[in-house]
């Protein structure tokens, strides 16, 4: 559940462990983004102990797994697009090593500044190679064709402007190169679907309510619901213009990565 699309603040000049901001132009976010927004600001203390207390710690194999999909290579230059607290990014890094870059964006100052100073705290030189970005993920402040992969994990079901947002991809990806979108899978299988409504609503909502967030997790169904199937994100990106693009179930159709090729 990592956040998206955002908002732009002062530059601080560029190192381990500092935030900046870039731009390509300005603009204006709806009022349903500054709400996601503002939720995934609340959450950011309490965000990484949720999701391994909720999982089981099983979401760091998913993650594994979107990384992997991604093909990033030593070297590359590389995306993590609704980085959220750097999970993807610090894995990513690992792939890249000190000769690659990892860009981590997202749209919450709360979670950048989690994910800065994790990596404060880790000593392997592969992690200075990370630089956190506050930015808006439909309107990216990169040029055409940068990056050697992307990854988003658990952000474009956020996103309000999914078809801006995949474009947006699609245009800062090189030729032949690969976006690896880890979410929630919204299955077609009724059985599925119920076994989901039902952890969030007896596991995922009361445990979050002992740190004073229900609220903030109650969202977490709707979203779901409001997401697109396997199918429709296959759809989403061959209409953003990618060549192929193939929508993979895991974890028993819990959840689902989406791989698409420039």
């Amino acid at each position: 559940m990592a956040s998206l699309l955002g908002i732009v603040f002062p530059v601080t000049f560029p190192g381990q462990g500092q935030l900046h901001s870039r731009r390509r132009s300005v603009v204006k976010s709806s009022s349903s983004s500054d709400e996601r927004q503002t939720l995934f600001n609340r959450i950011a203390p309490v965000y990484d102990n949720l999701n391994d207390l909720l999982s089981l710690g099983q979401h760091r194999i998913w993650k594994n797994m979107a990384v992997s999909w991604s093909g990033a290579r030593t070297g590359d230059k590389v995306l993590d697009l609704c980085c959220g607290s750097g999970d993807l990014a610090f894995l990513l890094s690992e792939k890249v090593g000190p000769s690659g870059k990892v860009m981590g964006l997202d749209f919450s100052s709360e979670q950048l500044a989690v994910a800065a100073s994790r990596q404060k705290l880790r000593v392997r030189s592969c992690y200075k190679c990370i630089e956190w970005i506050e930015g808006d993920a439909t309107d990216l402040p990169f040029d055409d064709c940068e990056f050697d992969a992307i990854t988003m994990g658990y952000g474009l079901r956020n996103v309000v402007d999914r078809d801006r947002a995949m474009r947006e991809v699609y245009r800062v990806l090189k030729p032949g190169s690969r976006v690896s979108i880890l979410d929630f899978n919204k299955s077609n299988q009724s059985v599925t679907t119920f076994m989901q409504d039902w952890m969030i609503d007896n596991v995922v909502v009361p445990v979050a309510t002992l740190y004073d967030l229900a609220k903030e997790y109650e969202y977490l169904k709707y979203s779901i619901n409001g997401y697109l199937t396997g199918e429709e994100l296959e759809a989403l990106a061959s209409e953003a213009g990618f060549s192929s693009a193939r929508h993979y179930e895991i974890s028993g159709g819990f959840m689902g990565n989406l791989v698409a090729v420039r």
